[in-house]
């Protein structure tokens, strides 16, 4: 017979996937992903559960971004030294909770604490509000962006799955009901919407217009696109891998360093990456390029 938590846990798992919602293992009795490239390898395939959760009695992780989901996570204070800031220091203001109530009071034309919508309980009486991502708008995570206490999981995030435990928690990851998801609220959407990406300036090359040059620019092009195509969460390695491909020019003498420097960066910068993040990425592609120097051949 299957260890009662097997079970259990196999179970979670299904419900899940029934719902739609892609998911994965997490360390038996832990939060943290029990496998690598877990957003990838998330799934609905009951066999692939099945199997799973044959092995050990993993939690239930659930990625947000696959499973069209925007979670809103309602944290409580840690203690007493765990003080609002300036913003929501009110006498009725103690927790995520109390945050969101008044959120909704301020934006929604029906105030509550949220519409009746698929929720989790948390072992630290935390609530995990679901809710249905809006198409063709990809959000991401946030943490405090709503307020105190409040943080999103969106593409990139994942939440911990009702059924789960954690070690040396008496209450588990506990659903209140069974009501469907329900869509993202309008006044929540505007609230979470991406900021828009800085204005775009142009990427200004020089080379020469003979043979040689040519090479170059249509070296150096394969690489800004390469960068300006990636899509939502291969980013970095596409700066990554493009850093490297012209740092091996630059190591080659064929192009300057700090001219592949800004050309990656506005490149980065026009997918809305961080400019600082960005630049780290070129670095170390840079030096990773110049172990292989690479010239044009005659």
């Amino acid at each position: 017979m299957p260890h009662p938590e097997l079970s259990a846990l196999l179970q979670a798992a299904q419900d899940a996937a029934v719902r739609g919602w892609h998911v994965f293992p997490l360390i038996p009795g832990d939060k943290r992903p029990a496998l690598r490239y877990w957003e990838a390898r998330a799934t609905t395939d009951p066999e692939r559960i099945a199997w799973c959760w044959a092995h050990e009695p993993y939690n239930v992780g659930i990625a947000t971004g696959p499973s069209g989901l925007l979670v809103v996570d309602l944290d409580t204070a840690k203690g007493p030294e765990d003080m609002p800031p300036a913003e929501w220091d009110r006498p009725e203001i103690h927790d995520g909770h109390d945050v969101f109530r008044t959120l909704c009071e301020r934006y929604d034309d029906e105030p509550r604490l949220a519409p009746a919508t698929y929720d989790v309980l948390t072992p630290s009486k935390g609530l995990h509000e679901y809710f249905a991502a809006p198409d063709g708008i990809e959000l991401r995570n946030t943490a405090g962006k709503l307020g105190w206490k409040i943080d999103t999981r969106a593409h990139g995030g994942y939440v911990v799955g009702a059924g789960s435990f954690l070690t040396g928690r008496q209450r588990p990851y506990n659903a209140r009901s069974n009501h469907p998801v329900q869509p993202l609220p309008g006044w929540l959407l505007e609230l979470l919407h991406p900021a828009p990406l800085p204005p775009q300036q142009p990427i200004t090359i020089t080379l020469a217009s003979d043979r040689r040059g040519k090479w170059l620019r249509a070296a150096i092009d394969g690489e800004l696109e390469r960068v300006t195509r990636a899509q939502e969460g291969e980013r970095n390695t596409a700066l990554y891998r493009a850093s490297i491909a012209l740092g091996q020019l630059v190591a080659g003498g064929e192009l300057g360093e700090a001219e592949v420097t800004e050309w990656l960066a506005a490149a980065a910068l026009r997918t809305g990456q961080g400019e600082r993040e960005a630049r780290r990425t070129i670095a170390s592609g840079l030096r990773a390029g110049a172990k292989r120097p690479r010239t044009v051949a005659a």
